[in-house]
């Protein structure tokens, strides 16, 4: 556990020494932001046109209706973001020859995959903590139910997770920081819209394609309800792509 510890720490250093976490902090503030307040603009423009014309309109859930849209639009921002993050948890140190020192040392491939897995988690947790100070005018102005957004956090935490183990295996192939960027996004826009492809399969195929789809998993937590089989999904997903990094780490250790 020290070991993992001794990487966690390592890792985190060098993120905020980098100008990365804060480039991914501040464009992630500033678009959920922007959503944010553009979708309360939506929803209170509706409100206004309708007592203009005399009719008094569908009541709506604002703090509900705005929560769940944000965390929509942050699925998609995170698509583009979680990639920056993992880009550099091997290619970098494949590029400065560190690897084979990190290899050699007396820590295991297990320790330092976690290490560095763990130091993104808590990076995403950063991110993810950051959407309370965007969403604090509904709890300042209104009285939202707390329960889908705990829900909606926690689908989130969990489809950044099981992005995350994917970046970090790819991170593990290259050197290249950028080739890590995209091919990250790549597979994981390939994981999201895998549904699309759905509407074209019949059968048991179809019922196979809709389950690969790592969006379709997110929407019953946005809506608020917690279901074991979709967290099972994400911790599987999770757990392939370590188990790949590990195996890549393998084989790296092996041909010295």
């Amino acid at each position: 556990m020290q070991n993992i510890l001794a990487i966690w720490q390592r890792e985190m250093k060098s993120y905020f020494v980098s100008p990365v976490a804060y480039v991914v902090l501040a464009i992630f503030l500033i678009l959920a932001g922007m959503f944010f307040f553009g979708n309360l603009a939506e929803v209170v423009q509706y409100t206004l046109s309708q007592a203009q014309m005399g009719q008094p309109g569908q009541p709506i859930d604002v703090p509900a209706y705005v929560i769940r849209t944000l965390f929509d639009t942050l699925t998609v921002i995170l698509l583009f973001l979680i990639p920056m993050l993992t880009m550099r948890l091997f290619a970098e140190e494949k590029r400065q020859k560190t690897l084979e020192l990190l290899l050699t040392a007396p820590i295991n491939n297990v320790q330092t995959m976690l290490g560095k897995y763990l130091a993104s988690l808590t990076f995403l947790l950063i991110l993810l903590a950051s959407v309370g100070f965007t969403i604090s005018p509904l709890f300042i102005y209104g009285q939202p139910d707390v329960k889908p957004i705990i829900s909606a956090y926690l689908g989130l935490f969990l489809y950044g997770a099981a992005l995350l183990a994917l970046g970090l295996f790819i991170s593990t192939l290259t050197e290249n920081q950028i080739i890590a960027v995209v091919i990250t996004f790549g597979v994981s826009l390939i994981f999201l819209l895998v549904s699309l492809f759905g509407s074209y399969a019949t059968g048991a195929a179809k019922e196979v394609i809709n389950y690969l789809s790592i969006l379709n998993h997110l929407d019953d937590f946005i809506k608020g309800v917690i279901d074991t089989s979709h967290v099972i999904y994400y911790l599987t997903f999770a757990f392939v792509w370590l188990f790949l990094a590990y195996r890549s780490l393998e084989s790296m250790r092996w041909r010295g």
